[in-house]
């Protein structure tokens, strides 16, 4: 099960909280936050990949047993971590303090005016913005904390370790994306009426979006604001009864303006 947090009751702002009514017809835009808010070029993957794999290595692996392990969970499972609790006995907090929670974030990150800028011109009136993790929730809100972006995100959904029994799901699985979605409309008479944005940077996630109906987008890299990487882009994805989906793909950001200009201020 996926873990929540409203964070429009933690900030105060001018908008409505997060306990909607049952009539409110906004879309709601999902954005995944490692590798989609901040760019590969801060090289925080790879810090990540480094402590996964040193963690692997406290089972008694050698570094080549442990890198094959990494890539096998994370394949078989969305995450390194879900493979660890199936199959070693790991506690998901003790992990996540190891790993993620040891990046020295603050160090490689800082606020992003740009980002900020984006999101505040999208239109509060048309769309409510939330943020759709695999990671932890205190590694998502420090992440967005540092871009200087966390107010204007109302909730955040994410894996959550600190469950008793640790059986935490993730993207790209269906079941995570429907509780998103009975997390942002708890009161909603109709939430099969409300559409739904997405971005991320990683196509099996985007696929199971789009699988749900979700008008999703692709971030791929260049990740860098003042080059002239702007290029927007299509690919196809074929769904699960074989019916093919084009979807855009943005290698920059401030591109979801054109692909997404309805949700956006005049």
């Amino acid at each position: 099960m996926a873990g929540f947090i409203d964070l429009s009751s933690t900030f105060s702002r001018s908008r409505p909280t997060f306990d909607q009514p049952s009539n409110d017809n906004r879309a709601i835009i999902w954005l995944d936050i490692d590798n989609t808010l901040y760019a590969k070029s801060t090289q925080i993957h790879i810090l990540m990949q480094e402590r996964i794999r040193a963690y692997f290595q406290t089972l008694g692996l050698d570094p080549k047993e442990a890198e094959k392990l990494h890539k096998t969970y994370y394949s078989q499972y969305g995450l390194a971590i879900r493979g660890l609790v199936k199959h070693h006995d790991i506690n998901a907090l003790d992990y996540d303090r190891v790993c993620d929670a040891s990046l020295p974030l603050e160090t490689i990150l800082s606020r992003d005016d740009r980002l900020r800028q984006l999101l505040s011109d999208i239109d509060p009136s048309k769309a409510r913005i939330l943020a759709l993790t695999n990671a932890y929730k205190t590694h998502a809100s420090r992440v967005l904390e540092i871009l200087g972006v966390i107010d204007l995100i109302e909730g955040l959904v994410f894996c959550d370790y600190g469950r008793p029994d640790q059986d935490f799901g993730c993207k790209p699985e269906p079941s995570f994306f429907q509780e998103a979605i009975e997390y942002a409309l708890p009161n909603h008479s109709s939430p099969e009426a409300i559409k739904h944005y997405f971005v991320d940077d990683s196509l099996l996630n985007v696929k199971a979006a789009v699988q749900l109906g979700w008008q999703a987008v692709h971030f791929k890299e260049p990740n860098e604001w003042d080059t002239d990487h702007d290029r927007i882009s299509q690919t196809d994805i074929k769904l699960q009864d074989g019916h093919v989906e084009t979807v855009s793909v943005v290698e920059n950001l401030k591109d979801l303006r054109v692909v997404w200009k309805e949700l956006f201020k005049a």
